[in-house]
């Protein structure tokens, strides 16, 4: 095919702020998981795919397919869909009760936005 560019599974995108390897990376509808830090708007390769433990909202008890939004405001994934500030990570991939700090989310490259 003349017009492949590549798989997809890793996009180089601008750094929105300065990020630490691992972190979640939100550009537009491009959601994704930092490989390296970067400072704030340098390139900054992300994977859009496959299983990753994520920090989570602590009180929420995430049951295995949850869907997980990301809280900005709180830098954490979230169960609670919310307004276009809280756009869809990915789906849990196992339980994790309240007071637990962190979650493994596949991540789903959707970039859609939880409900009002």
């Amino acid at each position: 095919m003349k017009n492949y560019i590549q798989k997809g599974e890793t996009l180089t995108v601008t750094a929105p702020a300065t990020i630490t390897s691992g972190a979640v990376v939100v550009v537009g509808s491009i959601i994704g998981i930092a490989a390296t830090d970067a400072a704030s708007g340098d390139e900054v390769e992300v994977d859009t795919e496959g299983v990753f433990e994520l920090t989570k909202v602590t009180t929420d008890a995430v049951s295995q397919g949850d869907k997980l939004y990301w809280d900005s405001g709180a830098s954490k994934v979230t169960k609670t869909a919310g307004t276009g500030s809280k756009p869809l990570v990915g789906v849990a991939t196992a339980a994790a009760g309240n007071g637990v700090t962190s979650v493994n989310c596949r991540l789903m490259l959707t970039g859609q936005t939880g409900a009002a």
